[in-house]
């Protein structure tokens, strides 16, 4: 049985982790998930390897909306060299989910990118831990998360 950790924050307008743990739970059953949630994006690292380390988690998603202020850009951008660290430190995979408030026009928007995100980037987890010759055959596809595919580009 695999680990999955999720961590969130209570900061995120959406609750991004009930889709990632319906998509896990429905694609998935021999798994464990274990939630985690903080305060802030900037939080996010050291939950992240609570449930890595602590937890003994097989690999984890870090979920986040940043707000559209040049400070909560700049949050962003540490929470995220964070999660990179953490990666390299615990060699384990972390899918970092973020979604920028100001990639929407209104709420409505905001929710079905946050949805989008997720849920897509929850069936990569599953393919990185059970089905990793599914990414390969994704490998140049222009897949998006939160946006329709761009594409492959092809001359």
């Amino acid at each position: 049985m695999k680990k999955i950790g999720i961590a969130d924050t209570t900061f995120a307008r959406v609750d991004m982790a009930k889709f990632a743990i319906d998509v896990l739970k429905q694609n998935y059953g021999n798994i464990e998930i274990i939630r985690y949630t903080v305060p802030g994006i900037k939080d996010l690292p050291v939950a992240v390897k609570k449930l890595l380390e602590e937890k003994g988690c097989d690999i984890a998603m870090a979920l986040g909306m940043p707000g559209p202020n040049p400070l909560d850009k700049q949050s962003a951008q540490v929470a995220s060299l964070g999660l990179v660290t953490v990666q390299i430190m615990t060699n384990k995979h972390v899918i970092e989910v973020f979604v920028h408030e100001d990639e929407a026009k209104s709420d409505k928007e905001l929710y079905y990118i946050a949805k989008d995100r997720t849920e897509k980037h929850a069936h990569n987890l599953i393919k990185l831990i059970f089905k990793p010759e599914e990414l390969i055959k994704d490998a140049g596809m222009g897949k998006r998360q939160g946006f329709p595919d761009a594409g492959p580009i092809r001359l």
